[in-house]
């Protein structure tokens, strides 16, 4: 059985480590500052890599796979890129027994090596727009690493698109964003905050970077997705040109976006208990653990007979139910375990829904039933249960998403004096919104004096900043005021 795990109210750093270790979902590798993804935590990612790759399709990008390492003289291409990667850049130079004549830096981002693939492909505004997406690995050289949310390595999707005109990548760029913000939410249950990063904080070699900000159960911020207008910065330093309908010469514009394993971190650290992990049904690949109670050796037979047929009819209902996937259900028959072993178990790993069956039930004709998020135990008709497993799941999807956001509302709080705000992003912490001058004199203040960040900018229908009035709480000045989000993040 696993050790217990540390209450997030006393440390809630090591309480998401034991929570990622027991729940076995990903371990420390022997390499410094990469993770070992174990099955519980692959399948989180598979989940996720099939609904997400189905929303990316559908926007008419087309998967595709470039090489993991890039020529360094790409990189140097854009002067502002490489700034930005440089020092988190692995580079290789020795191969094959010999020094590289050039030097090779392993993928931290593809826009490089990708526009110049797309500079050979793109001749005519007949080859636009080109739409590619791939799902990879990268390499970042982080000093201070966590499992799924900061590591040497990791998975992610990257979004690479190419258009005739800037309005039409301005459009990319923002329809990219509706994705994952609706991902987010409607699969992750993870409520987020769409907006435009800083120019301290946008991507490098961006015209503008979108994003989406969520709230951890201890109130700081995680950037769970980004979307980059990058105009034609790369396509400029790759002469990455088309022959358009007036038969002029123009350059592409162009967007990227994407998102990583550290989805898997902020649903962690989004929904999960001092009980170990909270999973939203859309998640899982096993949605209901079906645990016969055989301490009686008569009834073993008709126990496990009546268990079997209950997880047949789980999946049956499921079929004809409006969830938007078909109920995976595990009838545990190992004799070698206790049930209060595989209670503790299920409940560990995040099994949306755990049902006991024994002699006693099936003679009252019921289920005892727990879901994973509420942890009470509630007798239901045996006849009826498949329809109430699936009511609960799709319930529970629905509460750990509300759930979730009325903690971000009840700890986002307007803010207008720079003292009060010092005080009270170290208790209670959470959202802070409040003007800001777009000085970045006064971000850096904040930053420097608070270790919190602008994660975003609040758009409004238009895409634009928010404006404010008042005054900027850094500098009291009143001039090209927007609202903004301060807070302290991973």
């Amino acid at each position: 059985m696993a050790e217990k795990i540390t209450p997030r109210d006393k440390d809630f750093s090591q309480w998401y480590q034991d929570v990622v270790l027991q729940a076995r979902l990903a371990d420390y590798s022997p390499v410094k500052g990469c993770m070992v993804i174990r099955p519980n935590g692959y399948s989180i990612w598979e989940q996720i890599h099939q609904d997400l790759d189905r929303r990316i399709k559908a926007t008419g990008a087309k998967n595709a796979y470039f090489p993991l390492f890039i020529p360094e003289s790409f990189l140097k291409k854009e002067a502002e890129h490489v700034e930005g990667f440089a020092p988190q850049c692995a580079v290789v130079t020795y191969a094959g027994a010999k020094d590289l004549e050039e030097k090779l830096v392993v993928r931290p981002t593809s826009e490089t090596i990708i526009n110049s693939m797309f500079a050979k492909w793109i001749q005519s505004y007949r080859d636009l727009p080109m739409m590619i997406n791939q799902w990879a690995n990268v390499v970042r050289w982080e000093m201070r690493t966590r499992l799924f949310l900061r590591t040497t390595e990791f998975l992610w999707q990257e979004g690479h698109t190419c258009h005739a005109t800037a309005e039409e990548a301005e459009e990319e760029a923002r329809k990219m964003l509706h994705v994952y913000t609706d991902f987010a939410e409607e699969v992750l249950a993870m409520p987020v905050v769409p907006g435009l990063k800083s120019e301290s904080e946008k991507f490098a070699g961006a015209l503008r970077t979108y994003c989406i900000e969520a709230m951890m159960q201890d109130k700081k911020a995680l950037q769970a997705g980004t979307s980059h207008n990058l105009s034609t910065n790369f396509a400029q330093a790759f002469d990455t040109v088309f022959l358009d309908k007036d038969g002029q010469q123009k350059v592409v514009h162009q967007t990227s976006w994407g998102v990583s394993t550290r989805l898997i971190g902020g649903m962690i650290m989004t929904h999960s208990d001092d009980r170990g992990l909270v999973l939203p049904p859309r998640l899982a690949s096993t949605h209901v653990a079906i645990v016969p109670i055989l301490s009686n050796a008569n009834k073993r037979n008709e126990v496990l007979a009546a268990a079997r047929a209950l997880a047949k009819a789980i999946q049956e209902t499921s079929l004809h139910s409006q969830l938007p996937y078909q109920v995976g259900v595990l009838v545990d028959e190992d004799d070698t375990k206790q049930p209060g072993w595989k209670f503790h178990e299920y409940e560990l790993i995040g099994v949306p829904i755990r049902i006991e069956l024994g002699p006693r039930d099936l003679e009252n004709g019921q289920v005892v039933m727990t879901r994973r998020d509420w942890a009470r135990k509630e007798s239901v008709a045996l006849a009826g249960a498949p329809q109430k497993v699936v009511n609960e799941l799709a319930a529970m999807q629905k509460d750990l998403l509300e759930r979730a956001r009325a903690f971000r509302d009840q700890n986002t709080f307007e803010i207008e004096d720079y003292a009060d705000f010092r005080k009270r992003i170290e208790e209670p912490g959470g959202f802070f919104v409040a003007a800001w001058c777009q000085s970045k004199d006064c971000e850096a203040k904040v930053k420097e004096e608070t270790k919190a960040t602008i994660r975003c900018l609040p758009i409004g229908t238009d895409y634009r900043p928010i404006p404010a009035v008042g005054r900027c709480l850094a500098c009291e000045g009143s001039g090209s005021l927007v609202r903004a989000i301060f807070a302290r993040s991973y």
